[in-house]
């Protein structure tokens, strides 16, 4: 388990992801009250997390019946990016600032890659896209080619939300195999205006795999809110969440439900 100060409520009450994403919703609201940044960090069972543009797939019921049979829930999420895959080996972190702190959407992104940069000092962590992972983008984060964590954000009000998936224990390339055969089976042979992954197992891995050694989420976690602590700058005002605004995560929540009523 985490330690207590650093839980924000993530591993136990958020057994369902909407939750956690309602959570992240309700701090972009209420950060305009005193306008300190707050952090999350939470964890779930399997789930994959499907991109707004996953929904419209072409054969999307032949996907979801295979990521069942496979063990996987799964749910349309609120930020951008196509799916992605959760499971008690993926540490979620969610870094959430007023909107002038980050102009630029590419500052948030910025933010999130020095933070895992600097907190892995042993190795050359690089942001670039990897074509052939899930969930590509131009700020993917590799070491040596092999993708192990990707950045979205989400942004309401006067709050941003920069959120990142690591993939920390197990294996890599067997997460991006469930989701090559998901996007195999949901697109099929057919033409689709929007270009979906052509997944290549080869190019994801854990960061234990990557680093050659067992490390787990709460180290990683150790390591990120060490990074911040001794950092400047923005990062310097983030603090602990404490507290939960009740009626707004069921706004949130209900938002998240009506996103996802037509498939889960």
């Amino acid at each position: 388990m985490f330690n207590r100060q650093w839980d924000f409520y993530g591993t136990e009450l958020a057994k369902d992801p909407m939750m956690s994403f309602a959570i992240d919703d309700m701090l972009q609201v209420k950060i305009s009250e005193n306008g300190i940044g707050k952090l999350r960090a939470w964890v779930h069972d399997k789930y994959v997390i499907l991109g707004l543009h996953d929904a419209r797939l072409p054969y999307l019921e032949s996907g979801l019946e295979y990521l069942q049979r496979a063990g996987y829930k799964y749910i349309v999420r609120n930020s951008g990016g196509l799916g992605v895959v959760l499971d008690d080996g993926i540490l979620n972190f969610s870094i959430i600032v007023e909107r002038n702190k980050v102009v630029d959407i590419d500052d948030g992104y910025e933010m999130m890659f020095r933070l895992v940069k600097d907190s892995f000092p042993e190795s050359t962590v690089e942001a670039y896209e990897i074509e052939h992972s899930y969930c590509p983008g131009s700020y993917d984060l590799s070491i040596g080619g092999q993708k192990f964590a990707g950045i979205s954000q989400r942004r309401i009000r006067r709050g941003v939300a920069v959120q990142i998936y690591l993939c920390v224990e197990g294996d890599g390339s067997r997460r991006a195999k469930v989701m090559r055969e998901f996007y195999q089976r949901a697109k099929g042979d057919a033409e689709t205006k929007f270009h979906y992954p052509d997944v290549d197992p080869n190019q994801m891995a854990s960061l234990s795999e990557l680093l050659g050694v067992e490390i787990d989420v709460d180290e990683v976690l150790g390591r990120l809110l060490a990074t911040i602590e001794a950092q400047g700058g923005i990062l310097s005002e983030i603090t602990a969440f404490d507290g939960l605004d009740i009626k707004e995560i069921e706004h949130q929540y209900k938002r998240m439900m009506d996103r996802n009523k037509d498939i889960v």
